[in-house]
């Protein structure tokens, strides 16, 4: 999820769950619930370190605490006036840490997923509910902080006063509905698996397939399937009435065994990416050496913010003795940034 969404979605939080939190604390759940995401800066020392630490080490659980802990302790710290009154440090903690938490669990419902359990499991988990920028999540997340404010305005203007918390019910209402949009998002992705698995690709049964969450629309979903022979790219519509056609997919054929395919795979360059390519595809080019091999996130073209943006590359010779191995941008996705 982007950082803006995250960072809406903690003061929401804070609002619905602790509307009379002091200022620092406040400031603590903002914190909490947007520094994982401070990983994105590693794309600048490469694309061996985007894969190390992007998604991984600070978005799991253990690092959400460690995070709460820092941002908890400058504020134990601050010499506070006689006139001011002071916050619990578990209250404060446990605000930060619910925050960093569910910057956790938003980023967990889409589909480059976290390394929940790390450091004592690298698996990453992966729900596929929710687009990288979902529109519908930011809009009704500024409506539950910006409504309630309009509404105070107005009521202060004709005289009368507000009851209870500033915000709390609004911001509660939103986080309700967020709740419910996610589950219709899981009703929807259901579905679209369901689909998917029930047709054949080029006389072909699915293997593995997957769909992924675009932002226009909850019902509309970025099918992959994988076949014995090849993978295809396909758009689902979900919901009454809808259909689609797989005859209608891109297909793109994997590359026959070869000697110079086996052993791109086997490299440590190719093993570490395909611990995150969750759909790798391989090419294999002929060259006066020997062989140029690449291994890229299938599909090319999807949206390349959702999904890793590099690709191995390997040569080998004749024989199929590898050459020299690495890790780079994918010249498409990378001007993205």
């Amino acid at each position: 999820m982007d950082l803006l969404t995250h960072a809406l979605a903690s003061y929401t939080l804070k609002r619905a769950a602790f509307p009379r939190a002091v200022r620092a604390t406040t400031i603590a759940m903002l914190i909490a619930g947007t520094i994982a995401d401070i990983d994105v800066l590693s794309k600048y020392a490469g694309p061996s370190a985007f894969l190390t630490f992007y998604r991984t080490y600070g978005h799991s659980l253990l690092a959400a605490l460690i995070f709460s802990l820092l941002v908890t302790l400058p504020i134990l710290l601050r010499k506070r006036g006689a006139e001011e009154t002071q916050t619990p440090a578990l209250t404060v903690f446990f605000a930060a840490f619910s925050a960093a938490v569910l910057h956790l669990l938003l980023d967990l419902c889409q589909s480059t997923g976290v390394e929940l359990f790390w450091p004592f499991s690298p698996r990453r988990f992966a729900l596929d509910w929710l687009p990288t920028l979902d529109l519908w999540i930011m809009g009704l997340l500024l409506a539950g902080i910006l409504l309630p404010m309009l509404s105070r305005l107005v009521t202060e203007e004709i005289g009368a006063k507000s009851k209870g918390p500033r915000g709390k019910v609004g911001a509660s209402l939103a986080l309700a509905t967020l709740i419910l949009y996610i589950v219709l998002r899981f009703v929807f992705h259901s579905n679209a698996i369901a689909a998917l698995e029930s047709r054949t690709y080029r006389g072909e049964s699915a293997h593995k397939s997957a769909a992924f969450a675009e932002s226009g629309s909850p019902s509309r979903w970025h099918g992959i399937v994988e076949t014995e022979s090849a993978l295809h790219d396909v758009q689902v519509e979900v919901g009454p009435g809808a259909s689609f056609d797989p005859d209608a997919a891109i297909t793109s054929y994997k590359p026959q065994s070869s000697l110079a395919l086996d052993a791109a795979r086997d490299t440590a360059t190719a093993r570490r990416f395909l611990q995150v390519a969750r759909f790798p595809k391989a090419t294999v080019e002929k060259t006066p050496e020997g062989f140029h091999v690449t291994l890229r996130a299938f599909p090319y073209g999807r949206d390349a913010m959702s999904g890793p943006r590099v690709h191995a590359v390997i040569e080998t010779d004749s024989t199929g003795k590898v050459l020299s191995q690495e890790l780079a941008w994918d010249p498409g996705s990378h001007q993205l940034w």
